[in-house]
């Protein structure tokens, strides 16, 4: 069973896209600088993995009061945090650098935190940054009855409380595709015909899957229950508190760029068509935030500039400060709409607004 056909229009407002690409280019080349990373890169690179591994090798061989230990493991979950969103996302885009093989090699570094790339590349890479916010084919607003992030899915009675407890379960992410979640995804995309669109095969990425989750936990959770001084019990709660506090980060940068009330979400129509071309479905359901907080934008990897970084996701984050004012000024030109939110903080409550009203009307407000 194949996921179900759905094109977008090739000649509504097409004419955007190629002229933003156009002057995209153009302004790599008169700068002269690379779409890829630079030494910049590899400074955030080497800094982010040194958050994580760091504080695991002081726990373990060095704290012995129990405060100290936790606060490694608290740090470790800012640095799960900043591998992914710094490293493992662009290296997983092709965007790191020009050279695949590397960007194969960072890819893979999601093992480290308890994730897999195949599933990584096929729920965010195809189906995310394909069908933005299209129910039914775009699996990060798929939350089954727990939480309804589409007004085009049912609304169920506990939803109406989901703008309480959903920063509870984002802070989960990361220990549900440690767990559970990426073995359902495997079995899922085998289902749908989409581990293809990543040249690998079903039994020999699920044992890949097997053997990098083993090593993980070993790593990560069996040697500090082995070496560490703390008891066990405290051991596990602080690994648990690692994953919520690098889910809460995750959740809370990725929700409010598209579950915000300016997001149409689009319906295809009885053929599978969608009446806009792709480049300009991303504008309608993407929202920037906080383009002022230069060391914000550093840690969370520029996805601060989400609508950049969904127009030219093969270009580093790096580049999406750079490039935002020729996006702006091209959507601007062709009337199209430029999301953007002054802070952080308004961006967040704009979520959690929809999230309110999501789960209190059929048809939330503010939805076109």
């Amino acid at each position: 069973m194949k996921i179900p056909v759905v094109k977008f229009a090739k000649d509504h407002n097409d004419e955007f896209y190629k002229v933003l690409k156009q002057r995209v280019s153009d302004y790599f080349k008169s700068s002269n600088i690379p779409r890829h990373g630079n030494s910049k890169m590899v400074f955030k690179s080497i800094f982010m993995i040194s958050l994580y591994v760091v504080p695991y090798l002081l726990m373990l061989l060095y704290f012995k009061n129990d405060f100290m230990i936790f606060l490694m493991w608290i740090i470790m979950g800012f640095g799960m945090a900043g591998i992914g969103l710094s490293i493992m996302h662009d290296a997983n885009h092709g965007a790191y650098s020009k050279n695949q093989k590397v960007n194969n090699v960072l890819g893979y570094i999601i093992v480290l935190v308890g994730g897999h790339d195949v599933n990584w590349r096929i729920q965010h890479n195809v189906l995310h940054h394909t069908y933005t916010n299209v129910s039914g084919m775009d699996e990060d607003i798929d939350s089954g009855i727990l939480l309804r992030f589409s007004p085009h899915e049912k609304r169920y009675p506990n939803q109406r409380f989901q703008h309480i407890y959903a920063w509870f379960l984002y802070g989960m992410m990361t220990m549900m595709w440690s767990t559970i979640k990426d073995f359902k995804q495997l079995t899922r995309y085998r289902r749908l015909e989409l581990l293809e669109t990543q040249n690998v095969k079903f039994v020999s990425s699920l044992i890949i899957l097997i053997s990098t989750r083993i090593l993980y936990y070993f790593v990560v959770l069996v040697l500090p229950l082995m070496y560490c001084e703390m008891s066990k019990g405290a051991i596990i709660g602080s690994y648990l508190s690692m994953h919520f506090v690098c889910g809460a980060i995750l959740g809370a940068i990725f929700q409010p760029a598209h579950i915000v009330p300016s997001s149409n979400y689009p319906i295809p129509d009885s053929s599978g068509n969608i009446e806009a071309d792709w480049a300009v479905n991303q504008l309608y359901n993407t929202s920037n935030f906080a383009p002022g907080a230069r060391l914000f934008s550093w840690y969370v990897g520029g996805l601060n500039y989400q609508v950049e970084h969904h127009l030219f996701p093969n270009i580093c984050h790096i580049h999406y400060r750079k490039i935002s004012e020729i996006v702006r000024n091209t959507a601007m030109e062709y009337n199209l709409p430029y999301n953007s939110q002054k802070t952080w903080a308004n961006a967040l409550y704009l979520h959690g607004k929809m999230l309110y009203d999501l789960g209190h009307y059929d048809n939330a407000p503010g939805i076109h």
